[in-house]
């Protein structure tokens, strides 16, 4: 739910007023905040261009006030504790209360104006990825402005020349501030309500991390060996479903802060890339996909017509992508013998358990694990353990979802003789040839 922080002093307004030289206003806008993990209803605009809002993964839209033509907002930037999933929390920095920060909406041709208020222990700059705007206000710290030092607010002010999907971050201190979840999304909507509407749209941002199993804070200097692959700061099974009503149309826009790229992957339908954070793609250059690439410090948008119902997985494709932590340098023992070694395991560590001589399936595993840290794949479906993690949720498409419901329509209700099933005998083994005997009849070489 939404707090508020009250408003800052006049010294607060002053630091801002001293950079910008512009700002008229009595006081700077309160800065909500959000204690819920979950996503929030989406925000509709209540003046101004229509438009359908967008929902965040996990996350909110940060609420703005206008002051004449001006659509203010206000973030800051603090330190924050995010739940990646029941079980786990980890101590980063983010804004307004969590990490990735709201998503930030607006319209074409609108005026914005942003405060940036640090709370965090060193200076700071808030960089608007893939936006066309001011030099100045690009906030590259010691490049096109001064750092933002902590317990000082600076004000940002342009105009939304294009519509689209951009991002947030800093650009100071760079790697540590990004690696502590420093990040968020801006949707900026057409100004024409009719340009490639969608009934449903849905945002997060993709971000990694190295936490140790029973610690609480990432290292800030890993580059390659992350264990925690997150949307929205979230794992499965934390992150949210994707709610979608039989035959809507669908947005999915999706950003890239991690450290690598990542094949995101749809089942059950083929979708079109309609945008990236450089604009919109025309329809005579779209394509049908069912995997799309979204590279480092990139975004990619696809629209997908929600024809076919039922629960289907949406994810990473890259297979370590969909674990969580724990899987890091575990022994390959598939077809050893694990009779002995779990003698000698289990002398050393009773609670222990020698795994993965058949492979390494874990739904049915019970162990002990460390505190403050989740089983490596893990999550239950209606027809048992769903083994996965990381970067992995579900569209749950339903006939019967209201317009504007995005609460979790529960498991799918299949209709009968829709489902896989064991036969009733195996089937018979298939002819095979022989190793050095002569090639079969009518076979050629």
């Amino acid at each position: 739910m939404f707090s508020r922080r009250g408003f800052l002093g006049t010294a607060a307004l002053a630091s801002a007023s001293a950079i910008s030289g512009r700002v008229q206003a009595a006081s700077i806008p309160e800065a909500p905040t959000m204690d819920k993990v979950v996503m929030q209803p989406p925000l509709h605009p209540i003046g101004g261009p229509d438009y359908r809002p967008v929902v965040t993964l996990n996350g909110w839209s940060l609420p703005f006030r206008m002051n004449g033509d001006w659509k203010e907002f206000h973030l800051v930037a603090e330190p924050v504790v995010r739940e990646f999933a029941e079980g786990m929390k980890v101590n980063l920095w983010g804004y307004n209360g969590q990490s990735p920060g709201p998503t930030i909406e607006a319209v074409e041709g609108d005026k914005v104006r942003i405060f940036v208020t640090n709370r965090l222990p060193e200076y700071t700059t808030v960089h608007w990825h893939g936006m066309i705007i001011p030099s100045g206000m690009d906030g590259v710290g010691g490049l096109t402005q001064p750092h933002i030092q902590p317990g000082k607010t600076f004000v940002y002010e342009f105009e939304m020349k294009k519509s689209g999907t951009f991002m947030y971050h800093p650009h100071s201190d760079e790697m540590v501030q990004m690696a502590m979840g420093m990040m968020g999304m801006v949707v900026v909507h057409p100004r024409d309500p009719d340009f490639r509407p969608v009934d449903r749209d849905f945002v997060f941002v993709m971000s990694t991390y190295r936490v140790d199993p029973g610690t609480y804070l990432p290292h800030v200097n890993e580059m390659t060996d992350f264990n925690m692959w997150t949307w929205n700061a979230r794992v499965f099974p934390g992150i949210d479903p994707l709610p979608v009503r039989l035959g809507d149309k669908v947005r999915v826009r999706i950003g890239n802060l991690s450290m690598t790229n990542h094949p995101i992957h749809l089942h059950g339908h083929s979708f079109a890339l309609t945008c990236t954070d450089g604009g919109w793609i025309p329809e005579s250059a779209q394509y049908p996909e069912t995997t799309t690439d979204v590279p480092v410090g990139a975004v990619r948008v696809f629209d997908v017509l929600a024809d076919n119902p039922g629960d289907w997985a949406f994810h990473c494709h890259k297979s370590h992508h969909t674990m969580n932590a724990m899987g890091h340098d575990v022994r390959n023992l598939i077809g050893v013998s694990r009779k002995d070694l779990a003698k000698a395991v289990g002398k050393l560590a009773p609670d222990g358990m020698a795994m993965g001589s058949t492979g390494m399936a874990m739904g049915n595993m019970e162990m002990p694990a460390p505190d403050n840290t989740l089983p490596m794949m893990t999550g239950t479906g209606q027809f048992g353990p769903i083994e996965m993690g990381g970067m992995f949720t579900v569209m749950k498409i339903r006939e019967d979802l209201a317009r504007d419901d995005y609460r979790d329509p529960g498991p799918y209700k299949f209709p009968q003789g829709t489902v896989a099933y064991e036969v009733a005998a195996p089937a018979t083994e298939p002819a095979r040839q022989k190793p050095g005997s002569p090639p079969m009849k009518k076979t050629k070489m």
